[in-house]
Parts: C-alpha cells; structure tokens; sequence
C-alpha cells in the first residue's frame, strides 16, 4: 500500500516521552489499499507514540467500520472493527533484524508513515468470515438459499463409539 502523507508523524521535534496522534482512514484510504474486499468504511486510529534516545514505540488501536459483503447473501454491510498492533522503531539502526515487530530506521530518518501499518491492523481485526446478524440478511437470498439446503440427520461415526469404551468410568 502506498504511503499517505496525512499518517506520516515527523518525530524530530518531539520531545522524548508519550504523545498521542488521532488519524481517520476514510475514503482516502480504503481507494488507496487496492483491496477488492474494502467497499470503503470509517475508522478512527489512535496512536500513542513513546520516544526515547533510541527507539519510538507505536501503539495503534483502530475502531471503526469496514464496508464489505456479506459472505452468506452478498449483500452490503459494514463490518465492525477493534484492532491493536504495537510498531517498534529503531533510530540510528544498523543492521535489519529478523523482527518483524522491529523497524530499523535509516540515521537520515525525521518522520514516520503509518499507513502500511494501518493496514495491517486493520487486515488482522476483519473476521475471516463476513455475515450479518442473524435475521437480517437479503430474505430473497435467504429463501433461495432454504430452498436449496439439503436437509439430513448427520450420521454417527462408529470409531466415537469405539473411543467412548476406552474412556475410564467413574464413580
């Protein structure tokens, strides 16, 4: 994803200790990731950024709603989201270690962009599986899909039978 200059925090100036930065992804944003997934959303990422010497220390929260599909009728929805990621930044660094928590900044650094970051918090907070509460799905959907769910009483395994004798029974 391509960095957007509004997420980037020019740490030079800032003092050494805990400062707190609000950001929206909006449209913006969600046009820029490129992802098929995002039909758009708001949500709100608050960053609380420790500085010392040498290290700056982002701690991301994203809440909001993601516009998505409905994986059950295909339907619009927004996707409610609450994600953490913790970013740790190393100034004046190096070497690259094999981290991925760890970002070595080069020595000519004077701020950081969060975008990328955004973006995997956001990735990692989406449910694997999108599908509305219950009862409001698209009801046409919904009947066509009754119609053709096939109906059978699951048979049993005969090896759980098997596995229940050696069960030790108790008093």
């Amino acid at each position: 994803m391509e960095p957007l200059p509004e997420h980037t925090i020019p740490f030079t100036g800032l003092k050494d200790g805990t400062h707190e930065f609000e950001f929206e992804l909006g449209p913006s944003f969600f046009e820029s990731a490129h992802e098929e997934e995002f039909e758009g959303g708001q949500v709100k990422a608050v960053v609380r950024l420790d500085k010392t010497p040498t290290l700056l220390v982002a701690n991301m929260h994203l809440e909001g709603t993601v516009a998505v599909r409905c994986d059950h009728c295909n339907a619009p929805m927004n996707q409610p989201i609450s994600g953490d990621q913790r970013q740790i930044f190393q100034l004046h660094g190096e070497e690259q270690p094999d981290d991925d928590e760890l970002v070595v900044l080069d020595a000519r650094a004077h701020s950081i962009n969060l975008t990328h970051y955004f973006f995997e918090c956001l990735r990692l907070s989406l449910p694997a599986r999108h599908v509305h509460p219950a009862g409001q799905c698209d009801p046409e959907v919904d009947a066509v899909l009754g119609k053709l769910a096939l109906e059978q009483e699951p048979v049993p395994d005969p090896r759980w039978d098997a596995l229940q004798k050696l069960k030790p029974k108790r008093p």
